[in-house]
């Protein structure tokens, strides 16, 4: 039985009549969606009812992600760490991708949204991860938005993973030390033939990664909020997409 709580509205924000210029948005965007419990202990509910008002606000972010053309939108929506929580929150936590994948897939199939996931998936339960292949599969001919949740992710052991796949890659032998570089060896991280975010989002007015896409985020750009991950609204991204699009980014050069 799912658990329902009651419906908040978001409120608006007054956002600049500055325009996205769509031929500079970001290709890949990440998000820390941080937030949840905080948002829950504000008005005197259980931290989980700030997750599942999240699921509304991940939706939001689908769409926002559709309409400005990002083409990847990676969520951190469950860390290697997190199996630290109580029981009752992890165990609501992992019921989570089947409720939001039950509500929300029809919408995901009908905007050509393709679902992909990044983290160690074997740990999760069996109806976690039935529900997440069930997307997979359903999606997997959708040549619009990727949509990557990191589930059971922690940057480190994913670095340590790779580590590991090339002492057993025997393919590793024909190349001398000089040749393993950045692009050999991101081909043994989860992320593997995807590009780099190019912009991370953190909500809740936390600025860390979190042990979240370290490599990845090398030269990615870092927009925080303080705004709870349950009242994100298509205002936020647009926000931070102005903002991205005002950088100068120059990978360690000069213009």
């Amino acid at each position: 039985m799912s658990i329902r709580f009651p419906f908040f509205s978001k409120k608006e924000k007054n956002v600049s009549n500055q325009h996205i210029q769509l031929k500079n948005v970001p290709s890949h965007v990440a998000v820390i969606m941080d937030g949840n419990g905080r948002w829950a202990k504000k008005r005197g509910f259980p931290r989980v009812a700030g997750h599942k008002e999240g699921m509304e606000a991940t939706q939001r972010a689908v769409r926002a992600a559709t309409k400005y053309n990002i083409k990847i939108l990676t969520l951190f929506a469950f860390s290697t760490e997190n199996w630290k929580r109580p029981n009752y929150e992890v165990n609501f936590l992992m019921k989570l991708p089947k409720e939001f994948l039950h509500i929300y897939l029809p919408e995901l199939i009908e905007k050509n949204v393709r679902v992909e996931t990044i983290g160690e998936l074997s740990a999760l339960p069996d109806f976690t991860k039935e529900a997440i292949e069930d997307a997979k599969e359903k999606t997997k001919d959708n040549d619009g938005l990727l949509l990557n949740f990191a589930i059971n992710y922690g940057a480190r052991f994913e670095i340590i993973q790779a580590v590991r796949k090339m002492i057993r890659d025997k393919n590793l032998s024909n190349y001398n030390l000089d040749e393993i570089d950045e692009e050999v060896f991101s081909n043994y991280l989860y992320t593997k033939g995807l590009s780099d975010p190019d912009l991370l989002i953190r909500t809740s007015g936390e600025k860390r990664l979190s042990n979240f896409l370290l490599w990845q985020c090398a030269y990615s750009e870092f927009w925080f909020t303080d705004t709870l991950w349950p009242d994100f609204t298509e205002d936020d991204f647009y926000e931070a997409l102005i903002n991205f699009q005002k950088r100068k980014r120059r990978y360690g050069g000069i213009e």
